[in-house]
């Protein structure tokens, strides 16, 4: 299991986006992976002690109100839970349910309550992942080390991995011949790495299961190119760490990593960015506000672009999705929140960004699914 980072999964994105009720409560407290946790507890309390006095005086029931306070206060009290932080930490609560997710994003202080929770942050989290792991793999030797922002990398023991080629094949050394002239010499040598490689890929297999987190491949050629045709695991990405990864240290791999993890995340916002401009001149890529409150509604967005900072605040109407723009407060949400959600619940992408990875710069664009406005 990964350290101290709970990246939120497909599947717990749509409960919450899905999920609506009168007295939803969402906090958000930056935090210190090195702390005890008792600066981040006291942030959490003042945020938790502002969102009851929301819900008191939105005129929230009386018991909901109480079921809120003390799902938040007994988190408050969880002295383990505190002491494992990552960079930020996600609260939302309603009277029946809590969820709590450590983020390795940098977030700032958020209180909210609405009758739906604001889960742009954690849109953030998902659309590019800063966390990863690196398999670096050798001939001589396999590591996999995690990779979180502004943290130390550190190595995770996995269980039945090989050490070598040579321990996998049974043999003192790699370069040992075969009696029989199936296997001999280089051509040996590759059978025996493949071998290698589907053992190491059999042991990552239920060690990252359901981590949704990008793998990062350190190897050099021949092994690199094997390990790739055995990979069973699908957030291996395309770009890897070349030369011959135990000549680098585990700080090295981060660093090399992140290099890779940017590059992969440029080229895939500068592909959509362009995907946009084509097809501006069909209709079907807009980024007035308001229309994109009425594709969404109407299941039409293909792939959204939302700034992560915007304050718009207001109502959508359910049916047709038209916009009321009002002051923030107990009855409104997050404007460009609520399109995500309709988006994301619609089977659309969403990516939170921020205001200079937008087409067009303005709060939000999308690439719609058909031409809807005329």
């Amino acid at each position: 299991m990964l350290l101290h980072t709970d990246l939120p999964t497909h599947d717990e994105l749509a409960r919450l986006l899905d999920g609506q009720d009168p007295s939803s409560v969402s906090i958000y407290v930056p935090t210190e992976p090195a702390s005890d946790g008792e600066a981040e507890r006291i942030a959490f309390r003042n945020l938790a002690a502002e969102a009851i006095r929301q819900l008191r005086d939105g005129d929230a029931e009386r018991a909901d109100v109480t079921a809120v306070q003390e799902s938040l206060a007994a988190l408050d009290s969880e002295e383990e839970f505190w002491r494992h932080q990552a960079r930020s930490l996600a609260v939302l609560a309603t009277p029946s349910s809590i969820a709590t997710f450590r983020l390795a994003n940098r977030l700032s202080e958020i209180v909210e309550v609405s009758d739906r929770f604001h889960v742009k942050p954690l849109l953030r989290a998902r659309t590019f992942p800063q966390v990863a792991v690196v398999l670096a793999l050798a001939q001589g030797s396999v590591r996999l080390v995690e990779v979180e922002p502004e943290m130390a990398p550190s190595q995770l023991r996995v269980p039945d991995m090989p050490t070598d080629v040579a321990g996998a094949a049974g043999r003192a050394s790699i370069s040992d011949r075969a009696p029989t002239r199936r296997i001999q010499g280089s051509e040996g040598q590759k059978v025996r790495m493949r071998g290698y490689a589907r053992q190491v890929d059999q042991a990552l297999r239920p060690f990252l299961n359901g981590v949704d987190v990008p793998l990062v491949l350190a190897a050099a050629e021949p092994i690199a190119g094997i390990f790739r045709s055995v990979n069973s695991n699908p957030h291996l990405v395309e770009g890897e760490i070349s030369g011959n990864p135990e000549a680098l240290s585990d700080a090295e791999l981060a660093a090399r990593a992140r290099e890779v993890l940017d590059a992969l995340y440029a080229a895939e916002l500068e592909a959509l960015r362009e995907r946009y401009r084509q097809l501006q001149h069909l209709g079907r890529a807009r980024s007035d506000v308001a229309e994109l409150a009425r594709a969404a509604t109407a299941g039409a967005v293909d792939t959204l672009f939302v700034d992560i900072d915007s304050p718009l605040t207001g109502t959508l109407d359910e049916d047709t999705g038209a916009v009321s723009f009002g002051e923030p407060g107990v009855g409104t949400y997050g404007v460009l929140d609520e399109i995500a959600r309709r988006v994301w619940l619609s089977g659309g992408r969403v990516l939170a960004v921020r205001a200079q990875d937008i087409p067009d710069h303005g709060q939000a664009a999308a690439i719609l699914r058909y031409a809807l406005f005329h």
